[in-house]
């Protein structure tokens, strides 16, 4: 039978906004790796009598509960007496923490209050968890079919814990895992995309896909159960390909976190080197890129050619080019590709100009281009949506878009993105 877990996160630090809990992501993409469903997680405050109840009603419904925060020293740390006296068991000390913990302190040259003894006293018969980062242990009890996993807060303290003892406490208890595997998807909305796999993905039941949307994004996650990752592996595969197959002019990975992940991934791998010139973007191109660990070792040169003199003097724009058809216009985009790759010796150049706004008819009117030494590929977007927000909307999906051209640029890849698509 499946392990069903819920996470409790305690802290009126959390609750208040003060702390960002990261402790419950963490946990959560634990379980799922085990296969282990995870449908409900809180947070409580410190307080015994809110946290005693949320622990009716979570082993109401699951078998397992994994805690964090609560375990220290002060008047407010009652984690783990309110969880002994939901099971019954007494705290005793444990006299093998108590000696880690008086020879931590006389270590450190600190004087131990007697409070300090709190974090060493144990609900009997548990499993003590080592803390080699902090002076709380965690500890695991188990009693009637039912089992609680206590970790301290900090997350420097719960991860190696999570991630070592508890995982392969855990690991002992299942017979299945999960693996997944998230394909990325740009120049399709998720409405256009789930419409087209719906009928597929509503009756699937392992692998199951599942679509999610990001800003300018979509994924479709396919997930698999199996009795090892090898097992999961073989299910993912024929599932992924046959997506790849229908949707691959809009694939542009699997397994990444963002767009520009992928761009310096794929040019670090094939030895290219990328350059941008940015008029309405302003530079969120080249941000972007280098956000990415390992951006030098395939980004040349950026340049913010706002104004039509810079687009002359630096990228060799012509005269003639920005008179005829002005800066905003598919003809200037091409120079500005060619000029910013000419100037830094990058294999290819991506180039944005467009309205941003606000105001007038033509906000949203948007031209990227990407060029290599085979080809130019210049693209023509209408972005405004008509929202307050239109002028940082466009910039964002101006940038992706120059991203995903870059993209195309390095895999000779020239397939026209459907129109309809672009505003979505």
């Amino acid at each position: 039978m499946r392990m069903v877990a819920q996470i409790i996160c305690v802290g009126t630090e959390l609750l208040l906004g003060d702390v960002v809990n990261t402790n419950a992501a963490d946990i959560a993409r634990m379980l799922a790796r085990l296969g282990i469903g995870v449908y409900h997680q809180s947070v409580v405050g410190d307080n015994p009598e809110r946290l005693s109840q949320e622990l009716d009603d979570a082993f109401s419904r699951c078998d397992l509960v994994l805690l964090t925060g609560g375990l220290g020293p002060t008047y407010d740390d009652l984690t783990k007496q309110t969880v002994a006296r939901w099971f019954g068991k007494p705290l005793v000390l444990d006299r093998e923490e108590e000696r880690k913990l008086r020879s931590f302190f006389e270590h450190t040259g600190r004087t131990m209050t007697e409070n300090n003894l709190q974090q060493v006293m144990m609900p009997e018969g548990c499993i003590v968890l080592q803390n080699p980062n902090g002076t709380a242990p965690g500890c695991i009890i188990e009693g009637e079919g039912k089992a609680a996993v206590m970790m301290p807060g900090p997350p420097r303290e719960m991860r190696p814990m999570l991630e070592g003892p508890v995982f392969d406490w855990l690991q002992r208890r299942t017979d299945s895992v999960f693996v997944s595997r998230t394909l990325n998807f740009f120049g399709i909305g998720e409405s256009a995309l789930e419409s087209r796999v719906r009928e597929e993905i509503s009756h699937m039941e392992n692998p199951t896909v599942a679509p999610y949307a990001k800003p300018g994004e979509v994924q479709l996650r396919i997930t698999a159960r199996g009795k090892d990752e090898a097992a999961c592996r073989a299910l993912i595969a024929p599932v992924e390909k046959e997506l790849r197959d229908r949707f691959g002019k809009y694939c542009y990975g699997a397994d990444y976190h963002v767009l520009q992940e992928a761009v310096v991934d794929v040019y670090r791998a094939r030895g290219l080197h990328l350059s941008a010139a940015e008029s309405c973007t302003g530079g969120l191109v080249a941000s972007r890129i280098v956000e990415i660990p390992g951006a030098s070792e395939m980004f040349e040169y950026g340049a913010v050619a706002y104004g039509d003199a810079a687009k002359r003097a630096l990228l060799g724009v012509s005269a003639e080019t920005l008179a005829r058809h002005t800066a905003v216009s598919a003809e200037c985009a091409a120079e500005m590709a060619n000029g910013v790759r000419a100037l830094s010796g990058a294999d290819v150049g991506v180039a944005t100009t467009g309205y941003a706004g606000p105001g007038g008819e033509t906000v949203g009117l948007v031209y990227v281009a990407a060029a290599n030494a085979q080809r130019t590929i210049v693209r023509e977007f209408h972005l405004a949506r008509g929202r307050a927000d239109d002028r940082e909307q466009i910039r964002l999906m101006a940038s992706s878009w120059a991203l995903r051209l870059a993209l195309m640029a390095a895999d000779g890849d020239t397939r026209l993105i459907e129109k309809e698509d672009t505003r979505k």
